[in-house]
């Protein structure tokens, strides 16, 4: 059950993002030992890590300081449970698109407010709930997994999740154990000013099959809010997981995450992130393969207008032989629109008969949108199959002529163009109802922004 406080997370009078602050919040969600001391050493690395600028590597082409300070937020609200009717209307509306679910899990602001899970799943074993709930209701179960693929080390936002993450969602299937239609995560941010930190734990034991969908979103906002974000995704032996995040947040967010993907042996894991909304958009996502046939298809979408930003970081990190990867991000960037690609297939020394791949492409729609991918591969394997591509390049002009010489509106023409562009991404999901729905969100991106 969520948790049912109504009171901001500390008094005003504590400082932001302090030990103080992480003290006061494991101690009035009465947890346990292993977790308050989780948090303190991720706060201690947090504090302890300076402020990333564009003279790391990782952050060149991202300077934090031109979209936020963190001594600028408050932390978001902490709610009691809210029915259907009770949602933001724009939570609603969101919600009202998906057309085939099989749980609900839905968090606004520092809270679980609603979750709807059906008996006969239960009754399979399966355990859908805030990762609060888990952490209380099965211990040694979330014990063993959090924190082991993602550490503080990851990064100060990485730290600062670990610290001070509030609800969040966990979700368990057991051996053997199939679920077709997707479960379904929506995290939705109210208030500007605010800072919130999400986090996601999905484990599929030997053999199980899943899907989850999961949904950031918020009303435009006057005021900076920041979004703190993780998610530690386990495919056990021969297990399936499908990841998909829809990043539509409203313009004012800046949205940061850390995901981490682990993939043992015959499993198979499909991601992929969608970048819509917001001011700032950085995912960091890696995934690490360590068993031999293992599979990962990393897939990304975004489109930036505006002045948006978004960042994607990736590593394919091959630490057995006989796996595999093929990653696929593509972007269309229009206005001042901005984005940054940086990936690297590692493979280890042992990781004879690797066969990973990696292609960003961009799409630049006006004279001020800029785009920078740098992909990179680092082979200590002599018996692999790698390789690596990025373009950047303007709307082709046949393509668009073609249209406008049967009579299709210039506007127009220059929407299905990019539409068509990302076809080769969405086909290779595996969910046709969500293919359909991200149809939807991105017809209407580039008609909002035409």
């Amino acid at each position: 059950m969520p948790d049912t406080t109504t009171t901001t997370i500390t008094p005003a009078d504590v400082g932001l993002f302090t030990r103080d602050q992480v003290e006061m919040l494991t101690a009035r969600k009465l947890e346990a030992d292993w977790l308050r001391d989780t948090r303190m050493r991720a706060h201690a690395v947090f504090a302890d890590t300076p402020m990333p600028t564009t003279r790391l590597e990782d952050w060149r082409y991202t300077d934090i300081k031109k979209f936020f300070k963190l001594d600028a937020f408050s932390f978001a609200e902490e709610r009691g449970p809210l029915a259907d009717a009770d949602l933001p209307a724009g939570l609603t509306a969101v919600m009202s698109e998906a057309t085939g679910t099989s749980a609900r899990l839905v968090q606004v602001d520092a809270s679980v407010v609603l979750r709807d899970v059906p008996a006969e799943l239960e009754a399979q074993g399966v355990i859908f709930t805030s990762l609060e709930a888990a952490a209380r209701e099965h211990p040694e179960l979330v014990q063993k997994f959090f924190g082991t693929a993602i550490t503080p080390d990851d990064g100060k936002f990485a730290a600062l999740n670990s610290a001070f993450w509030t609800g969040g969602a966990f979700l368990y299937v057991p051996k053997d154990v199939r679920v077709e239609v997707p479960f379904r995560v929506y995290r939705w941010l109210s208030d500007a000013g605010t800072a919130v930190a999400g986090r996601v734990l999905v484990v599929a034991e030997q053999g199980a099959h899943v899907a989850m969908v999961d949904q950031l979103g918020s009303d435009d906002l006057s005021k900076t809010a920041l979004s703190v974000g993780a998610a530690e995704i386990f495919a056990d032996e021969g297990a399936t997981v499908i990841y998909t995040q829809v990043q539509r947040y409203g313009r004012g967010v800046a949205h940061l995450s850390t995901d981490r993907l682990v993939a043992g042996r015959d499993a198979k894991i499909t991601t992929l992130y969608t970048s819509f909304g917001g001011d700032l958009g950085r995912a960091d996502v890696q995934c690490r393969l360590r068993a031999p046939g293992s599979h990962v298809d990393m897939l990304g979408l975004y489109i930036a207008d505006g002045t948006q930003h978004f960042d994607n970081q990736t590593l394919q990190d091959h630490l057995a032989p006989h796996a595999s990867s093929n990653l696929l991000f593509k972007g269309a960037l229009n206005d001042q629109g901005r984005s940054v690609f940086r990936g690297l297939i590692r493979v280890h020394p042992k990781a004879q008969r690797t066969d990973a791949y990696q292609t960003n492409r961009n799409l630049i729609l006006s004279d001020k949108a800029r785009a920078d991918s740098l992909p990179n591969l680092e082979i200590q394997a002599d018996d692999v199959r790698c390789s690596h591509a990025a373009t950047v390049g303007q709307l082709d002009e046949e393509e668009v002529f073609y249209l406008l010489s049967r009579g299709i509106p210039k506007l127009e023409a220059v929407r299905l163009v990019v539409f068509g562009f990302f076809g080769e991404v969405l086909e290779q999901l595996p969910l046709e109802d969500v293919k359909q729905e991200l149809l939807r969100v991105t017809e209407r991106k580039l008609r909002a922004r035409g």
